[in-house]
């Protein structure tokens, strides 16, 4: 196939094209800096996206557009996210659709459900985005499919759990950090549940669902398969690293109110709170998640050892 990936120098997008080419695909990806693209056959430079891109130029020819680029962070103001996430996204399916582009595979997040969960989140679910981040990507699905209503693009939604890998940063790079530094982590009474999913099976994902004819136009939920809860994080990164596993119960209700008045809430629900998925629909499909969770996190060690030998 011709690709697009956008925001090919990304965490998702660099492994993304790299896993493109060595399937043969001819890939053509788009960025909004000066870093070098891997693994592309053809590289545009945009200045920025938003709903005044012009993605034409990277278009032409293209039979699937892998759209991954946008802000990943509750940091960012309201109207950045609503720009870049939700008009931009508009803009590229308006584009594609004039392309004659037949389909667009888009990164979504389980957020657009909600920052917790009851129960197994299916993709049919309820959608009750908690901040910023999780509106935009809700109305980045809207604006997708209304853009191509009619038309003969179709687009295929991936809503994604925490995903991790060689390349992760954010909150799942420092608990890494402070398990390996042995620091004593107050997380041995929490019981929740969280789905995962490693970056090779994110991508294959993405694939698998840009040429399987029956998930055209379809949304799903991916994960590893094997939902943790945080001491058994915790505990599996601990083994992997070859350190103490130092987590010590504590009451969860303390670890909420310390959270509440030193401003990490966010931090605390994802560490305190359930957030797991069904995927059985993508795997009914015949999807299976080649690498185990075991594998994807002994990988994602093996990064880090590198980073900082």
């Amino acid at each position: 196939m011709k690709v697009l990936v956008t925001g090919a120098t990304g965490f998702v997008g660099a492994a993304l094209c790299r896993f493109l080419s060595e399937q043969g695909d001819e890939v053509w990806a788009t960025c909004r800096d000066e870093r070098p693209v891997r693994f592309a056959d053809r590289v545009v430079r945009l200045v920025s996206i938003d709903g005044g891109t012009d993605w034409m130029d990277a278009l032409y020819g293209v039979d699937v557009v892998f759209h991954l680029a946008g802000l990943a962070h509750r940091s960012f103001r309201d109207d950045d996210l609503a720009r870049i996430n939700v008009e931009g996204s508009q803009r590229l399916a308006r584009d594609a659709v004039a392309s004659g582009v037949p389909h667009i595979v888009f990164l979504g997040s389980v957020k657009v459900h909600g920052d917790s969960s009851g129960a197994a989140i299916r993709a049919c679910g309820e959608l009750a985005p908690s901040d910023a981040y999780g509106r935009s990507k809700k109305e980045a699905e809207r604006g997708l499919r209304e853009a191509v209503a009619g038309s003969e693009t179709a687009v295929t939604i991936i809503r994604a759990p925490l995903v991790y890998g060689p390349g992760v940063r954010a909150n799942f790079l420092r608990l890494l950090s402070a398990v390996d530094r042995g620091l004593p982590l107050p997380l041995g009474s929490v019981a929740n549940r969280r789905s995962l999913i490693y970056l090779g099976n994110l991508i294959d994902a993405l694939r698998f669902c840009s040429v399987e004819a029956l998930a055209r136009g379809r949304t799903y939920l991916v994960s590893d398969g094997r939902d943790l809860s945080t001491p058994e994080l915790v505990r599996s990164l601990a083994r992997l690293l070859d350190v103490p596993p130092r987590v010590f119960p504590f009451p969860v209700s303390i670890l909420r109110v310390a959270a509440k008045l030193t401003g990490s809430q966010s931090v605390a629900e994802r560490l305190l709170d359930s957030l797991f998925v069904d995927d059985s629909e993508i795997r009914a499909l015949g999807w299976r998640p080649p690498f185990s969770m075991e594998a994807g996190l002994a990988e994602t060690i093996r990064w880090y050892r590198a980073q900082n030998e």
